[in-house]
């Protein structure tokens, strides 16, 4: 399966999904203009990719910033997971957050608490 690999340009995050290298991170600053639009390919990896997961897969999530509507993208992604996840797929959620940044704490904790999947709360 090819990589999907998008640098990090102004408003938009670096994402990296690439099943060979069994890396899955999605970083930096989420406000794109239009998020629905921005995040489709990485739901539609994700898709394609759960057709035939590594043994475990751990995905992370390290941003500084996101906006409102690349919450309810994140949101999307963790439904995915956690219904991959109910399925028997070894999936766990890394959600790192600046150590002095107590709202992206809270948000993960939040995160953690909708989606039903194994998550790590881990200060950068």
């Amino acid at each position: 399966m090819e990589p999907l690999i998008l640098k990090a340009v102004r408003q938009n995050p670096e994402i990296i999904l690439s099943q060979q290298k069994n890396t899955f991170q999605i970083s930096g600053k989420s406000a794109p203009e239009d998020a629905s639009e921005f995040y489709k390919p990485v739901l539609d990896w994700f898709i394609t990719y759960f057709k035939n997961p590594n043994p475990t897969t751990v995905v992370e999530f390290k941003f500084f910033y996101y906006n409102t509507s690349s919450s309810k993208m994140i949101l999307q992604i963790l439904n995915l997971l956690a219904h991959e996840f109910e399925k028997g797929v070894a999936i766990t959620v890394k959600w790192l957050y600046p150590d002095d940044d107590e709202d992206l704490l809270e948000a993960g904790q939040e995160y953690s608490e909708i989606a039903d999947v194994p998550f790590e709360l881990l200060p950068y």
